[in-house]
């Protein structure tokens, strides 16, 4: 009788699982974690959390029944939000790396980027090799944190939470750079006259979904719908609404 009632607790917690997993993706919510502090992908404008994640999510959701829910946080623990359930996806201009893929996986690729390096008009900086010896900007636990540290040492490398938050350390001359990506980099240098951005890029980079390991179904679901969305062009629409030629 006591191994039936054990037996019987085992199931029903499976059941219950598969049941809040297909809850998510029927009819429910799909729900985003993200930093929306990375302009052009994600930003606050009138009260709203805008740009090309938010819309390409938006269109995801639509095709998979769901209404998209936006649940804004520091950068760092976005992963952590998709591995515990708290978040289904993970859309911040997320780059596909070794370590991120140890946690999670990632779906088709829907942008690239490249990070780049922006300076004072009048730096001695001309490309990444004159970065050594110098103080480094960078947004915490992004990729351009993860490569400065790994290529210049952690003592180079100054973090901040938000991407505004290096450039402006900049201005103020406590960085000699900042490394970031490149679109919200454009803006930052828009808004701060006295910047601009080094031609030579750092390193191109692959953005893409994060979904937990343990929910394929919903990985194999959002790959289809971005699929979809690729080939009849909409992801395109959405990028050039935000990003103009160069």
């Amino acid at each position: 009788m006591k191994r039936l009632k054990t037996i019987f607790i085992i199931v029903f917690a499976f059941c219950m699982l598969f049941a809040l997993i297909a809850c998510t993706q029927s009819g429910g919510k799909l729900i985003m974690a993200t930093n929306a502090e990375f302009p052009p992908y994600e930003f606050h404008e009138g009260g709203k959390i805008i740009g090309i994640d938010a819309e390409i999510a938006e269109a995801i959701a639509k095709k998979l029944g769901l209404e998209l829910e936006i649940s804004d946080m520091e950068f760092g623990p976005i992963i952590a939000a998709v591995q515990t359930g708290r978040a289904d996806i993970g859309m911040a201009g997320l780059t596909v790396t070794e370590d991120r893929l140890k946690n999670v996986n990632f779906s088709t690729t829907y942008a690239i980027g490249k990070q780049v390096i922006i300076v004072s008009n009048d730096s001695d900086i001309a490309n990444a090799d004159d970065l050594a010896g110098k103080k480094i900007g960078v947004q915490e636990s992004t990729t351009g944190d993860l490569y400065t540290s790994k290529d210049y040492g952690d003592d180079a490398v100054f973090r901040y939470a938000k991407g505004a938050e290096a450039v402006l350390a900049l201005t103020q001359g406590k960085v000699d750079a900042v490394v970031i990506d490149n679109e919200p980099a454009r803006v930052y240098v828009e808004q701060n006259p006295g910047l601009k951005i080094l031609e030579t890029e750092y390193v191109l980079e692959y953005y893409a979904i994060a979904v937990a390991k343990d929910n394929e179904d919903l990985l194999n679901k959002i790959n289809k719908a971005l699929d979809d969305l690729i080939a009849d062009g909409t992801v395109k629409k959405i990028i050039d609404k935000y990003i103009t030629a160069e």
